[in-house]
């Protein structure tokens, strides 16, 4: 039988949380974001130490499918009731299986006094943006960057 797991980022997880974002924002932000652009953001905030700071100080899932780390989920500590989704990675063959919602619900439940939740999406990924609206995140602030175009979302 095939089981979801949701725990805690350990630090021997660090190699497997590498590769789920690199082929996560390959295959999400392919004609979004050049490749060059995408590689030199992968390699300063998914650096090792950069992993080692975000797991010592906030919350940081991953999900284990069949033994195999398959997504994480990095959030803000919660500061005057808010916190920030900074990120939800899946493999892209996980999409649509519930490990998505299942990241985003114990981040939620672990968040003490949590009033609002905000995530920034990139306007042009409709996958993430779909998944965001469904969980009942609406847009706030629209931003019109000169090389990005973000959505903000709440929840």
């Amino acid at each position: 039988m095939l089981t979801l797991i949701i725990r805690q980022m350990q630090e021997n997880d660090i190699t497997f949380v590498q590769e789920i974002a690199r082929i996560s924002w390959h295959h999400t932000y392919e004609r979004i974001i050049p490749r060059d652009i995408q590689d030199r953001f992968l390699q300063l905030a998914y650096s090792r130490e950069r992993l080692i700071e975000r797991l010592i100080n906030s919350p940081f899932l991953v999900a284990i499918f069949d033994e195999w780390l398959v997504g994480f989920a990095n959030f803000s500590n919660v500061t005057q009731g808010e916190a920030e989704l900074h990120a939800i990675y899946l493999h892209p063959h996980m999409h649509g299986k519930g490990v998505g919602t299942a990241l985003l619900k114990e981040g939620l439940r672990m968040l003490p006094n949590l009033s609002s939740l905000f995530v920034c999406v990139e306007k042009e990924n409709k996958l993430g943006l779909h998944f965001y609206q469904a969980k009942g995140f609406v847009t706030i602030v629209e931003f019109d960057g000169h090389l990005l175009k973000t959505i903000k979302l709440v929840k």
